[in-house]
């Protein structure tokens, strides 16, 4: 079904039910604030498949609370108090009702706590993605990721799973909060064949986040959580928001935060043999990033590498390239050149941000 089709059908869905509001914000519990009854608590163990009020639990789950732990560890809650730990094979799941058809985005802070290789299985079944989480985007260790899905029917499970199993049966990633946002499918313009240039439509940003919105890598277009937009690289991209970052234009933009590894895609509608012109701005969040960026942009067969010497306070410079389409079909394609870390705080990654992405035709 095309977008514009799904977009008609999600709408008339919003509107055919008296009352019916648009999913944007937590879950229920989602912040995990309402915590299990003493007795269904063993230390931080919880006991009882429905202990955590309005979630199901199967295996070890913990309940933490954020800071220093026994042992010398130290668990980071960004969204409040308490978050969830998943242990070998455990999981949490919740029935939640949606739309069925529409686009729909999870997002979720999580972490490492102690495995190199763990990861965190996300799943609206039968859709599934399976989160590397080894990579640790921001210092702090609380990384914000989105993940998107079209649901079959109207009433689904989501469902967060540690797959891993190691010596330490507790060992698995920290799951701090979980929100939810019905996305509307982008349709191209006349003025713009980019569906979703400016990227003003994307997942749920948590009140007060200051690290942005993790897009996983390898996400298609129809269920991104970032609409019309494809994750094609090996690492994620960074969805950023006015309220901390600077933006080039709008409250939304992308953050290439992971060199070559971390590339955003669209294939549109062009006519071939016929000449258009992309055009985009590409700057820096004011987070820090300072020095020598290079963007890299894709257009069929042309191809533009776009200098930006980053001083690191929120300026941008808008870039052109004309090409050729020699299909109906064509690729646009975006990476970042270098890799680069925050001079504020070196654990941190970051990279030039990419806004107000346009396609036009020229007059022949």
């Amino acid at each position: 079904m095309g977008g514009f089709h799904l977009f008609i059908l999600c709408f008339s869905l919003s509107i055919s039910v008296l009352g019916a509001q648009i999913l944007d914000g937590f879950l229920a519990n989602g912040n995990f604030e309402m915590s299990p009854t003493k007795d269904k608590l063993k230390k931080t163990l919880v006991v009882g498949k429905h202990s955590l009020p309005n979630w199901t639990i199967h295996g070890l789950v913990e309940y933490i609370s954020g800071g220093p732990q026994p042992g010398g560890m130290y668990f980071p809650v960004a969204h409040g108090v308490h978050a969830v730990r998943l242990g070998n094979d455990a999981s949490i799941s919740q029935n939640i009702t949606v739309k069925p058809g529409c686009l729909y985005a999870l997002t979720f802070s999580a972490t490492r706590t102690c495995a190199q290789d763990e990861v965190l299985r996300v799943s609206v079944p039968p859709l599934s993605g399976d989160l590397p989480i080894q990579t640790i985007y921001s210092s702090t260790g609380g990384d914000t990721y989105a993940w998107g899905f079209r649901p079959k029917k109207s009433v689904v499970q989501v469902i967060f799973h540690n797959t891993g199993v190691q010596e330490d049966p507790t060992c698995g990633p920290l799951l701090d909060a979980v929100a939810i946002k019905e996305l509307v499918p982008p349709i191209p313009t006349k003025g713009n064949l980019v569906k979703n240039g400016d990227y003003e439509e994307g997942p749920h940003v948590f009140e007060n986040d200051t690290t942005g919105v993790l897009l996983p890598p390898k996400q298609e277009d129809i269920t991104s959580p970032l609409p019309g937009w494809i994750i094609e690289s090996l690492k994620a991209i960074r969805f950023i928001d006015a309220a901390h970052f600077s933006v080039p234009f709008g409250r939304f933009g992308v953050e290439l935060v992971a060199g070559r590894e971390s590339a955003i895609a669209q294939i549109i509608r062009t006519v071939g043999n016929r000449f258009y012109n992309l055009s985009f701005a590409v700057g820096d969040a004011n987070n820090g990033c300072v020095g020598s960026m290079l963007v890299e942009a894709f257009a069929g067969n042309a191809t533009l590498k776009v200098p930006f010497q980053s001083h690191g306070k929120g300026r941008f410079k808008v870039a052109s390239l004309k090409f050729m389409a020699t299909s109906s079909r064509t690729r646009i394609t975006f990476y970042s050149s270098y890799y680069h870390t925050s001079a504020r705080d070196v654990g941190s990654l970051c990279g030039p941000v990419l806004d107000q992405v346009r396609v036009y035709p020229l007059k022949a």
